[in-house]
C-alpha cells in the first residue's frame, strides 16, 4: 500500500513518523533523568486601576432626625368657582394654566331669562312707584279735608292705610329689582383674585347647573406642602420646625420650609395628622417651590441631630438583607459588610452604623466584577484610563 502513494504523501508520512520519534525519545530521557513536563506558568492579573474621582472618604455629618411627612403641594389661596345661575354657557375665555388678574373676566353664562326677569321687575317698580305716588297725593288730601271738617277722621285713616300699603309694594318690587340684577351680573364669572386657572371643567355650549363646578383659580406664589405624621409623632413636632423635602418630578432637588401649624383634628380613617408647612419665598418673589399643584412630596421634619456616617446609597451593594460596600485599603478591594441605619431624604443618602470608619476609601459606583482581596492601584495621573470596575465595561 505504501508503494502506490503519491510522492508528496509519501514524504508527509516521512517526516510525521520522525517527528514523533523525536517526541518520544525527548519524553524517555526526561523520564530517566526523574524531570517532569509543567505546563507555563499564567501571567499575574494585572491590579485594577483606580483614578480618585472613583472613591469616596467616609466622613461624618449631622444626621437630622424627626419624623417622616408625605403629602402633596397645595396652594394657601385657591378658589372653586362654581354656577350661581343656570343656564347654557356662551363663552370661556380662559384656559388650564392661563395667568388672570383680579376681576378679569372667565366664563359667560346665557343671560336671556334673567334679563327677562330684570325687565318684569323694573316694570313691577314702576308701577308701584305710580300707585305709590297717587297714594300719597291722596292721604295729602284727605288730611286738608279733615282739617277744614269735610271728612271725616276714618277717611284720613284709611288713605293713610292704602300709602302704607303701596309703600311696602315699591320697596319690595325694588328689591326684585336688585335681586335680578344681581342675578345678571352672575352670568359673568370672574377672576376673585389674580392666579392661574387650574381646572376648568366646562367648555362653550355646556348647560351649567345651579351649583356646578366652573373652573378654578390659584395663586401659585402661595404654594405650601399639605402632609401627614403618625400620631405618635405629634409630640416631636413643633411650629416652627425646619423640613426638608423632596418633591416628585423634580429628581435631586431639596427643598426647604417650615411647620406652619399642626391640624388640630386627627384623620378619621387613617388616624394621621396633617401638618401645614409654609414655603418661604425666593429673593425675587417667586415662589420656592414647583409651581404645579398636587405633586407627591416627602420629607423629614427636623426634631434633633446627631453626627454619624453617611454615604450615598449608590456606594451599597445589596444581596438580600445584607448591605456591603467595597473599600479600597493598602492596595486591595476588600468586600465590607456594613450595616445601614437612617435616611437622609434630603440628600439621598444612609448611615452607615457599623462596618466603616471615618476616614475610610469606598468606591463610589461598584459594577462590573469585582474580587474581594484583588489588587488594586490609584493612579493620579490625569490620562489614566478609570478603572473597570467603575465604568461598568
Amino acid at each position: 500500500m505504501y508503494k502506490r502513494l503519491p510522492a508528496v504523501m509519501k514524504t508527509a508520512v516521512v517526516k510525521t513518523a520522525v517527528l514523533m520519534t523525536a517526541v518520544m525519545m525527548t519524553a524517555a530521557f526526561l523520564a530517566g533523568c526523574g524531570g517532569s513536563v509543567e505546563p507555563p506558568a499564567e501571567a499575574a492579573a494585572a491590579p485594577l486601576l483606580l483614578v480618585p474621582e472613583d472613591l469616596l472618604e467616609a466622613q461624618t455629618a449631622a444626621l437630622n432626625e424627626g419624623p417622616v411627612v408625605s403629602g402633596s403641594l397645595q396652594p394657601e389661596l385657591r378658589a372653586e368657582l362654581r354656577a350661581e345661575v343656570a343656564g347654557v354657557v356662551l363663552e370661556v375665555l380662559k384656559d388650564n394654566g392661563d395667568t388672570v388678574e383680579k376681576g378679569e373676566l372667565l366664563l359667560r353664562i346665557d343671560p336671556t331669562s334673567i334679563r327677562g326677569q330684570l325687565l318684569s321687575a323694573q316694570e313691577s317698580e314702576r308701577a308701584a312707584g305710580v300707585a305709590m305716588e297717587q297714594a300719597q297725593r291722596q292721604f295729602t288730601r284727605m288730611q286738608t279735608m279733615a282739617k277744614r271738617g269735610l271728612v271725616a277722621t276714618e277717611g284720613v285713616e284709611t288713605a293713610e292705610g292704602k300709602r302704607n300699603q303701596n309703600q311696602s309694594e315699591l320697596a319690595s318690587a325694588r328689591a326684585r329689582v336688585v335681586d335680578a340684577r344681581q342675578q345678571m351680573d352672575k352670568t359673568e364669572v370672574r377672576a376673585p383674585f389674580a392666579g392661574v386657572v387650574g381646572a376648568r371643567s366646562v367648555s362653550a355650549g355646556d348647560t351649567a347647573q345651579l351649583g356646578m363646578q366652573l373652573l378654578s383659580v390659584m395663586d401659585v406664589s402661595s404654594m405650601r406642602f399639605e402632609g401627614m405624621i403618625a400620631a405618635d409623632q405629634v409630640g416631636r413636632v413643633q411650629p416652627g420646625a425646619a423640613v426638608n423635602f423632596r418633591v416628585n418630578g423634580f429628581p435631586g432637588q431639596n427643598f426647604e420650609g417650615r411647620v406652619q401649624r399642626l391640624n388640630p383634628v386627627a384623620n378619621e380613617a387613617t388616624r394621621q395628622v396633617q401638618v401645614l408647612v409654609s414655603l418661604p419665598a425666593l429673593a425675587n418673589g417667586a415662589p420656592s417651590a414647583p409651581a404645579v399643584a398636587g405633586l407627591y412630596a416627602e420629607g423629614r421634619i427636623e426634631s434633633s441631630s446627631r453626627p454619624a456616617i453617611m454615604l450615598p446609597e449608590s456606594v451599597l451593594v445589596r444581596d438580600g438583607d445584607a448591605a456591603f460596600v467595597w473599600q479600597f485599603k493598602d492596595g486591595l478591594t476588600q468586600k465590607t459588610a456594613v450595616e445601614v441605619g437612617e435616611r437622609d431624604l434630603r440628600l439621598g443618602r444612609v448611615e452607615i452604623v457599623t462596618g466603616l470608619s471615618t476616614g475610610d476609601q469606598v468606591l463610589k459606583h461598584p459594577l462590573g466584577s469585582l474580587k474581594d482581596g484583588g489588587a488594586a492601584e490609584l493612579q493620579t495621573s490625569p490620562s489614566t484610563p478609570a478603572s473597570i470596575a467603575v465604568r461598568g465595561e
